[in-house]
């Protein structure tokens, strides 16, 4: 086990969360999801050398940053369990998401997803969600559980142990054509000429 690693990447997780959290102007309740290979954390390839040790360092990071916002976590599953999510029982309950029965193990699940089912309160395990933000510490795919318009961020601190990070928030879709306002604060189109058709059919 390498002690270097495992002593920095809480304060890791806790850092570039509070700049997802700052990033996406994320409110109290909001869901967001934590994909997290601890094997890519050590420099070995997903799925071959995962270790509690590394997912509770991560998980008590993740855990902080969201008690200080008031976040729910999504722990993502690996895709032996299609990449289900561990939430706890007052996400399910908000967000009206349906358990399955199913425990996640390190060798099926993840370590990071099999420490989070047996942390987080009333733990349970759902299918999927649709996340206002999210973090993905060594390429774990979390783009299936993020809410569309996904908006890139990009952290001050990029690797978690040897793993790469990807962070990301949601943004409603901006819907209409040129007429369309975006801002409250931003002027009402004005027509450019006295044949513009300026009421809306």
């Amino acid at each position: 086990m390498q002690k270097e690693v495992v002593g920095t990447i809480g304060e890791a997780v806790q850092q570039n969360l509070r700049e997802l959290v700052t990033a996406g102007n994320l409110k109290a309740g909001q869901l967001v999801v934590i994909g997290c290979s601890t094997s890519e954390v050590l420099g070995a390839h997903i799925g071959t050398s995962g270790t509690l040790e590394v997912a509770q360092e991560l998980f008590q990071g993740v855990d902080q940053v969201c008690r200080e916002f008031g976040l729910l976590p999504a722990f993502q599953c690996c895709e032996h369990l299609n990449r289900a999510l561990v939430v706890s029982g007052e996400a399910a309950e908000r967000y009206g998401l349906e358990p399955v029965s199913v425990i996640p193990m390190p060798r099926a699940g993840g370590s990071m997803a099999a420490y989070a089912y047996r942390h987080l309160p009333d733990a349970v395990v759902v299918e999927q969600i649709r996340a206002h933000a999210g973090i993905d510490i060594g390429s774990t795919l979390i783009g299936m559980h993020l809410r569309p318009v996904a908006v890139p961020v990009r952290p001050s601190i990029p690797f978690i142990g040897s793993a790469y990070v990807t962070m990301a928030y949601f943004r409603p879709k901006l819907i209409g054509g040129v007429r369309a306002v975006y801002t409250v604060d931003e002027p009402q189109a004005q027509p450019t000429s006295n044949n513009e058709v300026t009421d809306c059919k």
